[in-house]
């Protein structure tokens, strides 16, 4: 039986939802995987190279690595992903979750956002999770992280939970949240990052996933 699992993460903007996966992972010593999980860099004729980065740079770049070098040539029943091609948000879209698929078969990881819940809603051993919280305790945690410029960050919480939106529906074809595509959803705001991640994490072994 395959012991992999997969804890996807939806979030709100400012709730702390990076900071909650990172913490799952770390305590249960599993692969973390944000949105930075596809970069791209460029010579002067274009695209040079396409690869995956993972977050957590001390575990699994060599499996990134292979994956991504074997999506990279055609394969049976698979298109290449390479050139200026690649540079389609669905092209991308496509690719990343090819990767993430290949992933899920490798490996148990954390993986935040890029639609992984719908992309993996075939795989067996995922958990659907999404943090919420209030806006007041949103605009305090990113006034902490000073992003934006004091006194901006209310309408700027408010424009990425609506790009958030738009790209999940986009690509998942329903709302972003939906109680019915979740197993989990909790407000950080009333138990913190330390308690969400240990909420998540009693789940996983409610589930039979980790001992």
């Amino acid at each position: 039986m395959d012991e992999h699992f997969v804890i996807s993460i939806g979030r709100q903007y400012g709730c702390g939802g990076r900071e909650t996966g990172r913490l799952i992972s770390e305590k249960l010593k599993i692969s973390f995987y944000d949105k930075a999980i596809l970069r791209m860099t460029a010579d002067e004729s274009g695209i040079s190279e396409c690869y995956f980065h993972l977050a957590d740079e001390h575990a699994g770049g060599n499996l990134l690595s292979r994956i991504v070098s074997g999506m990279k040539a055609p394969g049976e029943g698979r298109p290449s992903f390479s050139g200026r091609e690649l540079l389609k948000p669905d092209n991308l879209f496509k690719f990343q979750s090819e990767v993430i698929k290949e992933l899920s078969r490798e490996e148990s990881f954390v993986i935040m956002g890029r639609c992984a819940d719908m992309v993996l809603q075939d795989y067996e051993r995922l958990i659907r999770v999404y943090l919420y919280a209030d806006l007041d305790y949103r605009v305090s945690h990113v006034k902490a992280e000073q992003i934006f410029t004091e006194g901006e960050e209310r309408k700027n919480i408010l424009r990425m939970d609506r790009e958030r939106n738009e790209y999940y529906r986009y690509y998942a074809g329903h709302e972003w949240g939906d109680r019915n595509f979740c197993d989990i959803m909790i407000d950080t705001s009333k138990i913190g990052i330390e308690g969400a991640a240990d909420v998540i994490i009693s789940y996983a072994a409610a589930r039979g996933y980790i001992t």
